[in-house]
């Protein structure tokens, strides 16, 4: 495992199994997903599934979403991390990503952006990536001013699974 990362109010560190309660309370509420396919889970099973799927992608990249813990009280907000991207999108292939999901009762909050600058400083210093890149449906505003504020710029509009995207990249400074 690798060793977690600290902000000033969060934990960051790899998504575990006894993350699972918290992950179905995140992935079942259809606020969550109004702007990632809309397709809330409906199973405990299904976040089980997806913490092994996480585990995987650990173990072949590297990298992959991470659990996000307020320190203070040890809850679960949500996650957030690097992603390694195999698949085309936008005219991209094997790229990183970076992402974020948090249990709606911890939106605006900041939590989102200060898990996201930890997530930056650490795919650029740590695993010396060229560049993140995220995308966004167009009409979450909240998403966007959150990679914005990350410092990630607007590049392109393009459709994906028959929705309306937005792709931002952030180039790595030290690079």
């Amino acid at each position: 495992m690798k060793e977690p990362i600290e902000t000033d109010r969060l934990l960051l560190r790899e998504l575990l199994f006894s993350d699972v309660d918290g992950l179905f309370e995140l992935e079942s509420n259809p606020n969550v997903h109004l702007f990632v396919g809309n397709k809330p889970v409906t199973r405990i099973d299904e976040c089980r599934a997806y913490v092994e799927f996480i585990h995987q992608q650990y173990k072949d990249f590297g990298t992959g979403r991470w659990a996000v813990i307020l320190k203070e009280t040890n809850e679960f907000l949500g996650w957030s991390g690097i992603k390694f991207i195999t698949n085309e999108i936008n005219n991209h292939k094997d790229f990183y990503e970076i992402g974020y999901r948090f249990i709606e009762k911890h939106w605006g909050k900041g939590y989102a952006t200060e898990a996201g600058k930890a997530f930056i400083d650490y795919a650029f210093n740590e695993m010396k990536v060229d560049a993140l890149y995220a995308y966004a449906d167009a009409g979450n505003e909240n998403s966007r001013k959150i990679l914005e504020k990350l410092g990630l710029r607007y590049v392109n509009s393009f459709e994906y699974e028959g929705e309306l995207e937005v792709w931002y990249e952030l180039k790595n400074p030290n690079l």
